[in-house]
């Protein structure tokens, strides 16, 4: 058998620009091309420069979350005979999201003068999505003439996403990509393969955390549904700050759901806009295609109290007894969720409920690790704002705890784990944990560039 080498083109051993090239002696083979959400310009994508231009000959994309298809148009750029395999409803959050993309890095190139914006256009991206491939989950394929086999399986993280088997000249390598094996609101858990496979690249985003004791999803659905409750009740107003893919359609799902349990009144009305509502109506186009619950039903339509914002239109004020769900999910600068906490976090009666991830250095995470009465800085150019509102946070993640992974491990018992998507403490106690679960397995945390053997 040839040497065929994993290399990893993320910048630092973290979650950020994903991506990863495997190199079969015949082919080159990306996983994923992300973008990092922390950093600027340049900086922001993988190290393309490890891999020589026009080399790559294809690349699989996991899902459409910006930190693993954000670079992807510069990728193929620079890789001009590469195809891109991804799931149908990939292929269109991608399309929509890279859009997006493009007017946030023209908008920051205006207000922050980084001259390197935008890395690509909106006619180059219309030219490169008749790159896009599209494959359905379950159905072997071959990536184009490289010679490898490929199959994808439903990933549970968010619609459209996927953990993918290769077969390289024999040898069997499994790709997580991001991965929820409990089952959501909307999705179902992932629907992953069982068999022994040689090699495993296993994600590991919460690995350096442990889930708290008698945790349940309906637990902390009903403690969500008594914040709201709690703050409308005395007239104030909730704010969800969400992620446009995915977590938005997840709370929306969940709050048409208490409604219906009478736990919150069916009269209040949801505000969502923006980007959000582009990635709702691609959600509900695969109602009836993608394994989920509500089978069929569509958020955009159906959902009592629903209150889209106009094209082009922000809502910036709050009104008593009215939830909003607003992008962007960490509260960051020039994102409708930041514009809103401006006349919002300083209200007493008002409620703000995080429901996803939030980095330390992000608004969201200034405001979790602060007390009423904090005088919170949530962008440049305004005043500090005193936090006065009932601030709460909630488990619902789309990324599997860390037993879960471990457990998915144990039964595919490979012989070598390639360990990624996780930061340092969370790397860390995955590989200590692995050793001890899998002793014959080797377990490996790639360093940024360099290239380790798999055959």
């Amino acid at each position: 058998m040839r040497e065929i080498t994993f290399q990893s083109l993320t910048r630092r051993s973290e979650i950020g620009a994903n991506c990863y090239v495997l190199d079969t002696g015949m082919a080159r083979i990306a996983l994923d091309s992300g973008m990092h959400p922390k950093e600027k310009a340049y900086e922001a994508i993988p190290d393309f420069s490890l891999v020589e231009d026009g080399t790559l000959d294809a690349v699989l994309v996991s899902h459409s979350h910006l930190d693993h298809v954000g670079s992807l148009p510069v990728m193929l750029r620079r890789h001009p005979r590469a195809a891109a395999y991804m799931s149908a409803v990939t292929s269109e959050f991608a399309d929509a999201l890279l859009h997006n993309s493009v007017n946030v890095m023209t908008s920051q190139r205006d207000q922050d003068g980084i001259k390197e914006y935008p890395l690509f256009t909106h006619r180059e991206l219309d030219g490169l999505v008749r790159r896009f491939k599209t494959r359905r989950n379950g159905t072997p394929f071959e990536v184009g003439s490289t010679g490898v086999k490929a199959e994808f399986y439903d990933a549970g993280h968010l619609p459209g996403s996927v953990g993918m088997r290769l077969d390289i000249d024999g040898l069997r390598v499994f790709y997580t990509g991001d991965v929820q094996f409990e089952d959501q609101t909307i999705l179902k858990g992932a629907d992953f393969p069982r068999e022994h496979v040689d090699v495993l690249i296993l994600e590991c985003t919460r690995g350096a955390s442990e889930r708290a004791a008698g945790y349940s999803r309906a637990a902390e659905s009903q403690r969500l549904a008594e914040t709201i409750m709690r703050s409308i009740d005395q007239g104030g107003s909730v704010l969800v700050p969400v992620f446009a893919l995915g977590k938005t359609q997840e709370i929306l799902m969940m709050l048409h759901e208490l409604k219906g349990q009478g736990k919150i009144k069916a009269n209040i009305p949801v505000h969502i806009g923006g980007l959000s509502s582009k990635m709702t109506q691609i959600v509900d186009k695969y109602a009836g295609e993608v394994r989920r619950s509500h089978g069929g039903f569509r958020l955009l339509e159906s959902m009592s109290g629903l209150v889209k914002s106009k094209k082009g239109e922000r809502v910036t004020r709050s009104q008593a007894g009215h939830v909003y769900a607003l992008s962007s999910g960490m509260m960051s600068e020039h994102t409708v969720s930041n514009d809103f906490a401006h006349h919002f976090i300083n209200q007493p009666k008002n409620a703000l409920c995080f429901v996803g991830y939030a980095d330390p250095d992000s608004p969201a995470g200034t405001i979790l690790a602060s007390r009423r009465g904090d005088a919170i800085k949530l962008s440049n150019g305004h005043p500090p704002v005193e936090l006065n509102c009932e601030v709460s946070q909630f488990d619902f993640s789309g990324h599997a705890p860390r037993h879960d992974l471990v457990a998915y491990a144990r039964e595919l018992n490979p012989r070598k784990i390639l360990l990624v998507h996780g930061d340092g403490p969370a790397l860390d106690w995955m590989a200590a944990t692995l050793s001890m679960a899998l002793p014959d397995c080797e377990i490996v945390i790639p360093l940024p560039g360099e290239k380790i053997a798999l055959g």
